[in-house]
């Protein structure tokens, strides 16, 4: 026994000499195949360039500078968020609103709608014989007639011929009476009155060419028809609406079906008429479903005796006595949403304590108000921005993150999120391309007066880059005057107009600050703004011109900016002769 506790004594001692002599090796081996790790997983990227990310050391394969250690993220943001400075907070008066549940009265609705011609009174003119048009006294659509007025004189070979047979007959009514009547019966028929047939058969004279008259009062909506136009018989000639009243049609959605009915009170406004208000009745609600939009047609009669409304004018309606069934809603104010395409977003302050924010996709129920009902995307609690959306949309963009314009995540690397990195924009045209944002189709004439705004924005950015603040403040008055002029009225659908009304706002709120300083510094940090917003407009509306996206990630202390250029070349409008090639090409729009 007293042997076997010698041995294991022994044992003991031994297993804590080998702890002692080589426990402390193993950690420090340990330890320094963690940092073999760490300096294995070390990236490499350009101060001036923070796209570039490389493995090991060496020099930038744009400019040549030495590549310098990506710092690893420590800021705990998620793929999809970003983070504000307060000043940017404050300078684009950026708040937020907390959302919850609340008690709507569900009595009124807001839709949106244009203004139709009433189908009812609307007519055809049509021609009762054919022929030959010798004269047209209809100039061009839009026109008022009266019924009775004279449209226009056609001559008749057929009627021509009617008119001899009409004397003939006139000459054997007392022995063939019956087929003197059938030949009048037959010029009633082509709608030649009375007076006009005893007119032919007392003067015994054939009439060549035949006035047409026009059979209802109206505005002419469209001719169908030209002076020397060979016509057959009841081949339409004119349309001719009567606009004494007009249809107000409004989209329905789906979800909202049911709270309508016919003979529900509605006030209708519109923005050519501010102050004033229209009263009508819901006269009609489609049965069948619009099977792309998802909505139906309801209808409004207004009187229109003073010629107010116009055909296409776009307006809104209040619908009263509305039940809403479900009394407790989600809601939240429109100006916290952005529209494009088929989606609606919002942005979340993630963290009550920081100004960090990221974009979610919301489904919308009803407008009630100036607010919607949110039927999927938020919860109560959740904090979203209510004021400066778009500015907030706009940091998105340009540290690369998901945004309005931007559905992808542009997976910025961690480690120089102040550069602004963007690894999904690529300076080459091809690779460009297929990154295209959403495009609103708008008219030309739009695109003109937009290009226009362009232009004043071109040559404030060149006054910048020559560091002349008295050019720059008057070139941004210009921009402004010029700005007012963009007819909102040329955008087709309500999509737009919000789209427009935003982005209007901030570029004019933008430029206005540009034009108010004489000191380049300010300028320049309200051009970074003024061109955030404008690349947007562009992006969305374009301008029948090739532009250039250029980036400077020095820009805003290192933070980066983005500007427009009408060339490849980088001439740098933040710094001037100092820097003036610092940047590159991020997008192509075409």
């Amino acid at each position: 026994m007293k042997k076997n506790a010698i041995y294991i004594g022994i044992f003991a001692v031994g297993l804590l000499l080998g702890w002692m002599l080589f426990g402390g090796l193993s950690k420090e081996k340990i330890d320094h195949k963690v940092d073999e790790v760490l300096v294995t997983n070390q990236m490499w990227t350009c101060s001036m360039h923070p796209q570039i990310m490389q493995p090991e050391p060496g020099d930038c394969p744009i400019c040549g500078m030495d590549l310098i250690p990506a710092e690893s993220g420590s800021d705990g943001l998620l793929a999809d968020q970003f983070k504000l400075t307060e000043n940017a907070m404050a300078l684009a008066n950026i708040q937020t609103t907390i959302v919850g549940k609340g008690n709507v009265d569900g009595t009124s609705l807001k839709l949106s709608g244009k203004i139709a011609e009433n189908e009812e009174s609307n007519a055809v003119q049509v021609s009762y014989f054919s022929g030959r048009i010798e004269r047209l006294n209809i100039n061009f659509t839009g026109e008022k007639v009266s019924k009775g007025q004279l449209l226009a004189t056609i001559y008749s070979p057929e009627l021509y011929a009617a008119q001899q047979e009409l004397i003939t007959a006139a000459s054997l009514k007392e022995s063939q009476p019956a087929l003197y009547k059938a030949v009048r019966n037959k010029l009633k028929l082509w709608k030649l009155s009375d007076n006009q047939i005893n007119q032919i058969e007392d003067t015994g004279k054939i009439k060549e060419n035949f006035p047409v008259y026009a059979t209802v009062s109206g505005t002419v909506t469209e001719k169908l028809v030209e002076q020397g136009d060979y016509i057959k018989q009841g081949q339409p000639l004119l349309k001719i609406a009567n606009l004494n009243t007009v249809w107000a049609n409004f989209d329905v959605y789906e979800n909202q079906i049911d709270y309508f009915k016919i003979g529900q009170q509605v006030v209708v406004t519109t923005n050519a008429y501010n102050n004033k208000e229209f009263k009508g009745e819901v006269d009609f609600i489609n049965p069948v479903l619009n099977a792309k939009t998802r909505t139906v047609i309801l209808r409004v009669v207004l009187n229109n005796q003073e010629n107010l409304f116009k055909p296409g004018m776009f307006v809104s309606a209040q619908i009263e006595g509305v039940i809403n069934k479900n009394k407790e809603v989600l809601t939240i104010p429109s100006s916290a949403i952005l529209w494009t395409g088929k989606r609606s977003v919002v942005y979340i302050k993630s963290n009550p304590e920081q100004p960090i924010f990221q974009m979610q996709e919301v489904v919308l129920g009803n407008q009630i108000g100036d607010e919607y009902e949110v039927l999927e995307g938020l919860f109560s609690g959740n904090e979203i921005v209510t004021n400066g959306t778009f500015t907030v949309d706009a940091a998105a963009q340009l540290q690369g993150k998901k945004s309005m314009m931007n559905t992808n995540s542009s997976n910025v690397r961690t480690g120089h999120e102040g550069h602004l990195g963007i690894d999904n924009i690529e300076s080459k045209e091809e690779d460009v391309k297929s990154n295209m944002n959403e495009r609103i189709v708008v008219s030309d004439k739009f695109k003109k007066q937009l290009l226009i705004v362009f232009n004043d924005y071109i040559d404030l950015k060149d006054a910048l880059v020559k560091e002349a603040p008295k050019a720059t403040s008057d070139n941004a008055a210009r921009l402004l005057n010029n700005l007012s002029k963009v007819d909102m009225k040329l955008l087709s659908d309500n999509n737009a107009h919000k789209h427009w009304m935003s982005l209007q706002k901030e570029i004019n709120s933008s430029a206005n600050s540009i034009s108010k300083t004489s000191v380049i510094k300010i300028q320049r940090d309200h051009f970074k703004h003024l061109s955030s917003h404008l690349i947007n407009a562009i992006q969305l509306f374009g301008v029948n011109e090739r532009v250039f996206v250029e980036f400077c990630p020095m820009a805003d202390n290192n933070k980066g900016a983005y500007w427009l250029s009408k060339e490849e070349k980088v001439i740098n409008p933040y710094f001037g002769e100092s820097m003036l090639t610092c940047g590159e090409v991020k997008q192509i729009i075409e």
